[in-house]
């Protein structure tokens, strides 16, 4: 199925300037350019992939593939790097938008703070405001997700699943014990030995080394990232993880609640990042949510071996929704009730949402399109 996939799906690679940052998106489906696609065979919905720390993209295409196939390939799979952790080749073009209206530089995008701007940054320039959104955290992207959540409210996400998430204690953790004084103290130690071992590496000898050790991780795809021991993607990555380390304590429980319907939690039992004692903690506090326990003993990093048990599962959630994707009277119910009811008194329609029925919030930093 693996050939089939990879044979069949097509897959577009771009590298845009976000806030400042070269990005590296990596579109799933043959829809390149939602923003500017007047046809009526537009997709309503997009699949955000946000990936964890290292956010390289790439490692992501092989399950945004499987997910793409499982949705009976109705629905575009996005997947976007993290600020900092991709460069584009020399060759490759790096594309930019005049409608950016945060064309300005994020302050510290390629910290814990920044990333999360980065990403709504992306969503506000490349996807239309009529796009329904299914959003994918994997690790860290499930607290990127759940702060994106928290900050734009009234963003049009119908679910969001947290896969392995680390939105709590990490440094509690059992591998945050042995990260944290790694990334928090002696994170410069690390940028120079990083720097004066592999800046003076020939590009033969890198690409070499990053393609056996893909192979051996089963991560080896069309588009492996070959600049993964660029010193720069290393530092941004290192110096994301410090902030985590120090900034990933509480959990965030008014955002959970204010969007538990539409969360689904999946944790693992072998998992040194979130341990199952997260699991039973938060089952506790939410016991009407859709907080998950893996069964199959798959591990934290499952885009190694377990892309297609995850794809599965996503799109098995996923179906009651997506069946309803075209229907126009759950259209006009399901943006008013976007935000769990549960957590809001909703106001009278004319309040709440503009003429085309869409959240007026969200937008309205919006330069105009016309």
């Amino acid at each position: 199925m693996d050939s089939e996939l990879k044979e069949e799906i097509p897959v577009h690679e771009e590298f845009i300037l976000c806030g400042g940052a070269e990005t590296q998106v990596l579109k799933c489906g043959p829809w390149t350019d939602l923003f500017h696609d007047q046809s009526v065979k537009r997709p309503k919905l997009l699949i955000f992939i946000i990936p964890g720390n290292p956010g390289f993209s790439a490692f992501y295409v092989p399950f945004a593939k499987a997910l793409y196939s499982l949705t009976n390939r109705r629905f575009p799979v996005w997947t976007i790097s993290h600020a900092g952790h991709a460069l584009a080749p020399k060759d490759k073009k790096i594309l930019t938008t005049s409608e950016d209206s945060n064309a300005q530089e994020i302050k510290d995008i390629y910290g814990l703070n920044g990333q999360i701007e980065h990403k709504l940054a992306f969503l506000r320039t490349h996807v239309p405001k009529d796009m329904k959104l299914v959003l994918i955290g994997h690790s860290i992207g499930s607290y990127f997700t759940l702060q994106m959540l928290k900050r734009v409210p009234e963003l049009p996400v119908i679910r969001a699943f947290l896969l392995f998430p680390t939105i709590e204690r990490m440094s509690e953790s059992p591998n945050g014990r042995i990260a944290t004084p790694l990334l928090c103290w002696f994170r410069y130690v690390l940028y120079v030995t990083g720097y004066l071992l592999l800046k003076p590496c020939p590009e033969t000898i890198k690409s070499l080394l990053i393609r056996r050790g893909l192979q051996v991780m089963n991560l080896e795809n069309e588009f492996s990232p070959l600049n993964i021991l660029e010193p720069f993607c290393l530092a941004n990555a290192a110096y994301l993880g410090g902030q985590e380390m120090m900034e990933v304590v509480k959990r965030d429980d008014e955002t959970i609640k204010e969007h538990l319907c539409k969360l689904t939690f999946y944790y693992g039992t072998i998992d040194p990042w979130c341990p199952k004692e997260y699991y039973e903690d938060i089952k506790k506090d939410f016991p009407e949510g859709d907080i998950r326990l893996c069964e199959k003993n798959i591990p934290h990093a499952f885009i190694t071996h377990f892309n297609q048990e995850m794809a599965d599962m996503i799109a098995d959630s996923l179906k009651d929704d997506l069946s309803k994707i075209g229907n126009p009277s759950w259209h006009y119910h399901s943006l008013r009730t976007m935000r769990c009811p549960s957590a809001q008194i909703l106001k009278p329609p004319d309040e709440r949402f503009g003429s085309d029925l869409l959240p007026t919030y969200w937008w309205k930093n919006q330069i105009s399109r016309d």
